[in-house]
């Protein structure tokens, strides 16, 4: 066969398809090598290429890989709010894959952050799915732009740890489609991901690899999902279901490709089934084939150090700035406090476990730009008590110091894939050792490392500035170093609320479940959506970050554009003396609802630039998916007509303007039956003209009068029509006769 005339499915023999549908090995395809179909190699990689140095033997080693460019991981990036940056991240990502032979890379996780005890909500990207699918995306467009594959993950509803092999994720339809789904959905119809890896979990009941609603009906039928799906490792438990469901893929191989085969010839699965599922693999081979196809590629390990480097810049969030204790002074005598300063936090635990290229610690960075700080350690990066002799040193360094930077967060045995936290707090020790540093300086800085969000009410007192840094990847020093000593501004956004207690997330009550299930009882109801409707406290709100600068939004307009559709615009002015960039954020609140909605949801962003008194002009389209909530009843999206409020502001709780559009909504109506009540009669066109006649009728006195009162039409309002004699009696039942009559002859 000619290298440039692929094989198809047609060319294989039963045998031959059925091993395209596992893996070779725990890192590889399978290979047809006499059809010319190679055995590619896959690995993980959210924030960069994890891999094995052990790829030979298929063996998985989380901690053995090759050297790649540790990017910051979601938890960071997320924050950025800039989906050009993280695009960059995904293309140099792809070129490091083209240097190691490697065909997809797997990632970005978009699940949702349900709840922030979530051990592996440092590689998810936000509790929204708006901004998470409009962020990640970035990463699938760019590693798909060079030919390597991504495969977007964890299909779906894996929004923990515990029991996450077999738990099952009871939710709503509504839920899935409005929280859990809209960040895959976006991605799909955006970028079209090569691959997408179900999750480990059920949904309702059903394994996520043996869901065909979810891969067949979902995924491909509605969204149009065109390459391949794989399992999670170790997540098909029966490979003919889920191969008839719509996995094309098991990974790791199970060695039962003879299940398969058998199944195919005793008619549990049809030819045309398995000839899609292995032509889905062989075409995935074929769109790498070019990439993996170039030899003796060199990424530049310079400008990607230099991109993970402008990506930690983005990921900060300042919290806290009292006194304008940031940025430190150029001749400012500085002590620097927290082992995390000298051994940093850089990226989370399991399967994404990155071996750098480089690292640069902050410490290293100081040393490398001249400045001279006394430091530390304070602390040990583990679990055990605090040790009295490192305390004393740290109060001692603290004497006189015009600031003290405090680098504080979670060790990695805190927070890591495969358990979720139990406490928001960080470890007591580095508190106590905080405010024993206060009592001494006053002018102390809070840096944080964490993967997910950290209490910080109970000690933000003793400190006058706080940065959440997140984890920053492998050039998070000199990253750091820019932000604190005032080269660049902060410009990072909360992708995920800070709360003052986990109690006070509505997730927790369900959390993390019981008896092999977790009910996601809250709804749609996930983070702000709950805090903003319900006007719960927070510590710091979705969408918040400090700036070194000041900013004005003004003149917000909205314009309908169409039955279901608007735009809207707004004037974003710098205000200070520093160049910065603000990033702007548009939520649209629905007015009066026939179901229970959140107070405004997240459908636009954008970060500006700005120089120093500079203003600029910002727009944003709205579709009707802006405006639309998951309807149970039409299964299906539905806009209602109404006013609609169109918010514009710097986070979910600071709105600078609004404007109200009036939209005609999408008519969509619902057939009417005897067990449609008489509100519901009344709002839809049709019968609205059948009691329009019915009362016609009997000011005629040809049918009897239906009572007009406060008290009747309470009861009436909510009761179904083939109840109407309840109150009617005789007349009930012939109104209601009357009614379903004149309403079929209209639907004819």
């Amino acid at each position: 066969m000619s290298e440039n005339t692929y094989p198809s499915v047609n060319d294989l023999t039963l045998e031959e398809k059925a091993s395209l549908t596992s893996g070779g090995d725990a890192w590889h395809l399978q290979g047809v090598e006499a059809k010319g179909i190679p055995g590619y190699m896959i690995t993980d990689g959210p924030h960069g290429l994890r891999k094995s140095n052990s790829d030979t033997t298929g063996e998985v080693d989380l901690n053995n890989s090759v050297p790649a460019t540790c990017f910051p991981p979601a938890a960071g990036l997320s924050s950025s709010w800039n989906p050009e940056l993280i695009h960059q991240v995904g293309e140099a990502m792809a070129e490091e894959c083209i240097q190691e032979k490697v065909a997809v890379i797997l990632g970005p996780g978009v699940n949702i952050k349900r709840n922030p005890l979530g051990g592996r909500c440092f590689e998810y990207w936000s509790e929204d799915p708006y901004l998470a699918g409009h962020e990640a995306v970035g990463i699938v467009a760019g590693v798909q732009s060079k030919g390597v594959g991504t495969s977007l993950k964890h299909f779906a509803a894996n929004s923990q740890e515990t029991d996450r092999l077999r738990i099952s994720a009871n939710i709503s339809q509504r839920a899935l489609r409005e929280i859990y789904f809209p960040a895959f959905e976006h991605i799909v119809k955006e970028a079209q991901p090569w691959t997408i890896m179900c999750a480990y979990n059920c949904i309702n009941g059903v394994h996520a690899a043996q869901d065909r609603w979810l891969l067949t009906d979902v995924l491909r039928d509605e969204w149009g999902f065109q390459g391949i799906v794989m399992s999670d490792w170790g997540a098909d438990h029966d490979r003919v279901a889920s191969l008839n469901a719509g996995l094309n893929l098991e990974m790791p191989p199970s060695y039962t490709d003879d299940q398969i085969v058998y199944a195919a010839r005793d008619g549990r699965i049809q030819p045309a089934q398995l000839d899609r599922m292995a032509q889905g693999m062989i075409d995935l081979v074929n769109k790498t084939r070019a990439a993996m196809s170039v030899e003796n590629y060199r990424f530049d390990i310079e400008a990607h150090d230099e991109v993970a480097h402008q990506a930690a810049v983005e990921s900060m969030v300042l919290l806290k700035n009292d006194d304008a204790i940031l940025p430190v002074a150029g001749d400012a005598k500085v002590t620097v406090i927290g082992e995390f300063a000298r051994t940093p936090r850089y990226q989370g635990g399991g399967s994404s476990h990155i071996t750098p290229t480089k690292m640069t610690s902050f410490l290293d960075a100081l040393t490398e730009r001249g400045v001279d700080a006394k430091f530390a350690p304070g602390f040990t990066l583990d679990l055990e008590p605090a040790d009295p002799a490192l305390e004393a040193e740290a109060v001692e360094a603290a004497k006189g110091a015009d600031v003290v930077l405090m680098f504080l967060g979670l060790p990695e045995a805190a927070e890591s894939e495969g358990f979720d936290r139990e406490t928001l707090d960080m470890p007591a020790k580095q508190i106590a050792l905080l405010e024993a540093v206060a009592a001494e300086n006053k002018n102390v800085v809070v840096v944080l490392s964490n993967g997910s969000v950290v209490t910080v009410a109970p000690w933000a007192k003793n400190a006058k500035g706080i940065l959440e840094s997140w984890l920053l990847g492998q050039s998070g020093g000199p990253a750091l170093a820019d932000v604190l000593f005032g080269k660049v501004s902060p410009s990072g956004k909360l992708a995920q609320t800070i709360p003052f207690d986990i109690n006070d997330d509505p997730s927790t009550i369900n959390w993390p479940g019981e008896e092999g299930h977790v009910d996601y009882g809250e709804g749609v109801f996930v983070g702000y959506r709950y805090y903003d409707t319900y006007n719960k406290a927070v510590d710091y709100p979705f969408g918040f970050g400090l700036s070194y600068a000041t900013f004005e939004v003004s003149d917000v307009k909205a314009v309908k554009t169409g039955a279901c559709t608007a735009t809207v615009s707004a004037v974003v002015k710098n205000t200070s003396n520093v160049d910065a960039a603000e990033t702007v954020q548009v939520y649209v609140a629905p007015g009066k609802a026939d179901v229970a909605r959140p107070k405004h949801e997240l459908k636009g962003f954008k970060k500006v630039f700005l120089k120093a008194g500079e203003s600029a002009e910002v727009s944003f389209d709205l579709d009707d998916r802006a405006f639309a909530y998951w309807s149970e009843k039409f299964n299906d999206w539905h806009v209602e007509s109404g006013e609609y409020a169109i918010e514009v502001g710097t986070s979910s709780r600071d709105i600078a303007g609004s404007a109200v559009v009036e939209l005609d909504g999408d008519g969509k109506t619902q057939q009417l039956t005897e067990w449609s009540n008489f509100m519901e009669w009344r709002k839809d066109p049709l019968g609205s003209q059948v009691l329009e006649k019915l009362r016609a009728e009997g000011e005629a006195g040809r049918m009897p009068i239906v009572p007009d009162n406060d008290m009747t039409r309470l009861f009436l309002d909510s009761m179904p029509i083939n109840s109407m004699s309840v109150l009617m009696g005789a007349d009930g039942k012939q109104i209601f006769e009357y009614m379903l009559a004149e309403y079929a002859e209209l639907t004819k």
